[in-house]
């Protein structure tokens, strides 16, 4: 028998942020488990890309992290440009257009997922209070009145994982059972923990799929992230940093500033029909969507696709099991905030659980205050609600419309496109710069 302060279940992104932030205010004891291994940086772009914001810059140089992935592959942009197939609308983003901007004048940046996990793994493992559980997948969770009883599929297995992979007191078998007292689950949209403890949902066909793939771009990003509004959805290209090969002939600008990820988001019939393409036809499909303004644009990648779900968990909170991230709510990825969300829980979750800690309890039992959890729930739900109705609503205004709501709607994005208090408005909501932020999300004099 294990016991640990908090078991988060999910070392992803979001996961190890949770885990990072609580080690940084308190000495809890972390136990994460997650069987998905964390892939090795190689010059192999990752086709799944995050658009990390203001907010979510901050929160991981306050954890550290934020030096580890500018030596990696990040790449900043400073403007975006987005337009209406189907009108004449457009609207142009610069950061310097918002009077709040922080000052090191980037709207935000792309990073594969795999970099930000490399980077939050390698930091965690660092962390002598935080222990991995990776080579069993959890079997059970039950509640009792102080503490949570999780069991493993195979407790019987042998344990190969690296050194640090141990159980506490030197036990030979980490895949023993844990007993905590809280259990978060941050294992992602089909979340293990939620369907464990019957968590009600509440959730949404947006009668979409996703196309993800890497392209190049001949006329370069200009670190600017595109975005054209079709009649079937909208196609996003994000702004890469390239890999450079030592052996690579082409200059520093043209290796860096020609790939962009793309995201696509189209009826399901329509989603088939282009992943059926060969790359030659379906690469001028996206230069003829996109009015040739990146050029003629090529693939560099295999093609993923998956369906769009609107999810939200109706209460983040069940006793003593909290749900972060994608597990708890998942939105259309159109203005690119999903992670930014997930990453803000995670804050204001070790927030809400460090706050009230007393260094000199080392039991913790002040670390699950039902009121304060219930706080914290109302607060994520809200934010989280917001962003949905705000997806959905955009989503619906650039559906497929009569010829007169569609003169509308590009007459409204143009006298937007010129009206600074609402654009500079918009701009700091892409930011992440709004009230009640965890303490996280800010920037610090230090960093």
């Amino acid at each position: 028998m294990q016991k640990f302060d908090v078991l988060i279940v999910g070392a992803g992104m979001v996961g190890l942020t949770l885990a990072l932030a609580l080690r940084k205010n308190s000495q809890l004891k972390i136990a994460m488990v997650d069987t998905s291994a964390v892939p090795e940086l190689d010059e192999n772009i990752d086709v799944r890309v995050s658009a990390i914001n203001v907010a979510s810059k901050n929160i991981f140089a306050n954890l550290g992290v934020w030096s580890a992935l500018e030596n990696s592959r990040v790449q900043d942009y400073q403007h975006m440009h987005v337009w209406d197939k189907a009108g004449l609308g457009k609207l142009d983003f610069s950061a310097k257009d918002s009077a709040s901007f922080p000052s090191d004048d980037n709207l935000g940046w792309i990073i594969e997922n795999k970099v930000i996990r490399h980077a939050l793994w390698q930091q965690a493992e660092l962390d002598e209070g935080i222990h991995f559980f990776n080579d069993n997948k959890l079997a059970s969770i039950s509640q009792g009145d102080s503490e949570v009883f999780a069991t493993f599929a195979n407790e019987s297995s042998s344990h190969n994982s690296a050194a640090h992979n141990f159980a506490i007191n030197g036990s030979s078998t980490p895949t023993a059972p844990i007993i905590a007292k809280l259990v978060v689950g941050a294992d992602g949209a089909n979340s293990w923990v939620r369907q464990q403890m019957n968590m009600a949902m509440i959730f949404k066909d947006y009668d979409h799929h996703a196309i993800v793939a890497t392209v190049e771009c001949p006329q370069g990003h200009k670190n600017t992230a595109w975005q054209v509004f079709l009649p079937t959805g909208p196609l996003a290209f994000l702004p890469l940093r390239s890999v450079k090969s030592e052996t690579s002939t082409q200059s520093s600008a043209d290796s860096v500033n020609n790939l962009c990820s793309i995201v696509y988001s189209t009826s399901p019939e329509d989603a088939k029909r282009l992943i059926t393409l060969d790359a030659t036809e379906f690469a001028k499909e996206l230069t003829a969507a996109s009015d040739g303004k990146l050029g003629d644009i090529s693939l560099k990648s295999e093609r993923f696709t998956y369906p769009l779900t609107m999810r939200l968990v109706q209460d983040f909170v069940k006793d003593r099991v909290v749900l972060i991230g994608d597990a708890a709510h998942t939105i259309h990825p159109l203005a690119g905030q999903g992670v930014n969300l997930g990453l803000l829980d995670a804050a204001a979750l070790a927030q809400t659980l460090t706050a009230k800690l007393n260094e000199h309890d080392e039991s913790h039992a002040e670390l699950v205050n039902t009121s304060d959890l219930k706080a914290f729930s109302r607060w994520r739900k809200s934010e989280a609600t917001e962003m949905i109705t705000a997806m959905a609503g955009i989503k619906q205004a650039f559906s497929v419309q009569p010829s007169p709501v569609k003169l509308l709607r590009g007459v409204g994005m143009n006298i937007l496109n010129n009206f600074a208090p609402v654009k500079n408005r918009l701009i700091a909501q892409a930011l992440g710069i709004k009230a009640d932020l965890p303490e996280l999300a800010y920037q610090k004099d230090a960093l």
